[in-house]
């Protein structure tokens, strides 16, 4: 491209006869940028902030007053118990210390089951009498508060703290996380309805597939809220394993499989959850793959894995792909309607992974709001 054709003059306007007024236009808007450019975007990117903020603000209030009403209404307490749901709401967790990794996921399993009990029983005392089904669905409704209260809070600090400073890189990383945390805030406060009902979520496909295999079985309880269930299938023993429905709950699956394998080694394990699904895949399909399929905090899959590895026995995992929202919030239709899906499957993977006379565990994994077995 040969420039020494382009006239610089008129292109820039700086000819002879060139307005001076033209040459302010394009000359102050570049001080200015120069000068002020990271306060102008900060500006801009905090107004698209603020509003996001309103909203997990909105949330947090809200989910705080329907946990509230819902205790006042269900539990007929003596007393006002709004001064202890706030405290609860601002009870915090320090995790333990890693930085010597040896025995750190028994130390969490303990620090974070020594949250619920005394959640569990705090809760409790607001009205003694109130059933174990009512207090799983206001424990449950207590972490959705207590998780959009503190959500609130951060990114709040990180906000007026990017601000205080004026600083637009310190902010940036905020506005690009915001619109993740804004639709998981949306999920959970979507989901308080539902608990409140008491109706099954898109995380109990699991539950609910193997409870409707127990519902003819004989049960008994193996750990805390965890029923295990016992029938034949094709000359197969088959071990059925859940949380304890229909209340609010995902059981102990790990310490159930200590008292299990105390008394029957299963020759394989199957695990039925709900995962996540990627973006552009659709909701409600299911996939087969290996290894433990269980989510939460990690402790539960830990035990799960150590207890498998040590007795050398595969484990398999059927997956009921959804969102986010589809997961924390009423069972759509759709998934519902792969129960019997995915109880095929798991008839096919029991028949080419074993042989006549063997035993299967089978676990379905997820919180059972609303499915009893």
């Amino acid at each position: 491209m040969d420039f020494t054709d382009i006239d610089f003059d008129q292109l820039f306007g700086s000819g002879g006869d060139t307005n001076p007024i033209m040459m302010l236009i394009w000359i102050i808007p570049i001080f200015i940028f120069v000068l002020y450019g990271q306060r102008i975007q900060l500006a801009v990117t905090s107004g698209e902030i603020k509003k996001g903020i309103k909203k997990l603000e909105d949330y947090k209030t809200k989910s705080r007053t329907e946990l509230i009403n819902y205790i006042k209404k269900n539990m007929n307490p003596t007393e006002d118990p709004t001064k202890k749901i706030d405290r609860f709401l601002d009870y915090f967790t320090i995790m333990p210390v890693d930085m010597d990794p040896n025995g750190i996921v028994g130390k969490v399993r303990h620090i974070v089951r020594a949250r619920e009990d005394y959640t569990r029983e705090h809760v409790k005392s607001i009205s003694p009498q109130t059933s174990e089904l009512e207090l799983t669905k206001i424990q449950t409704l207590l972490e959705i508060a207590t998780t959009l209260q503190m959500i609130h809070k951060v990114i709040n600090h990180m906000f007026l703290t990017a601000k205080k400073q004026n600083n637009y890189p310190l902010i940036l990383p905020l506005q690009m996380i915001l619109p993740f945390i804004l639709e998981e805030a949306e999920a959970m406060h979507k989901a308080i309805p539902a608990f409140k009902m008491g109706q099954p979520i898109g995380d109990g496909i699991g539950p609910m597939v193997v409870g409707k295999m127990m519902l003819e079985s004989k049960k008994e309880s193996v750990a805390f809220q965890t029923i295990l269930g016992e029938t034949q299938y094709d000359q197969r023993k088959l071990l059925l394993l859940k949380a304890e429905g229909p209340g609010s709950t995902v059981g102990r699956p790990g310490d159930a499989m200590d008292v299990i394998l105390s008394k029957n080694k299963p020759d394989i394990i199957i695990m039925v959850d709900a995962a996540l699904k990627m973006e552009g895949e659709d909701s409600a399909t299911i996939a087969q793959g290996f290894g433990a399929a269980i989510g939460g905090i990690g402790t539960e899959r830990f035990q799960i894995e150590d207890i498998a590895t040590k007795n050398n026995i595969p484990i398999f995992a059927i997956v009921i792909k959804q969102s986010v929202k589809e997961a924390i919030t009423l069972m759509t239709k759709d998934i519902a309607d792969k129960a019997d899906d995915v109880r095929s499957q798991i008839s096919e993977m029991i028949h080419d992974n074993t042989k006549p006379g063997q035993t299967v565990l089978l676990i379905g994994v997820g919180n059972t709001m609303g499915i009893p077995q």
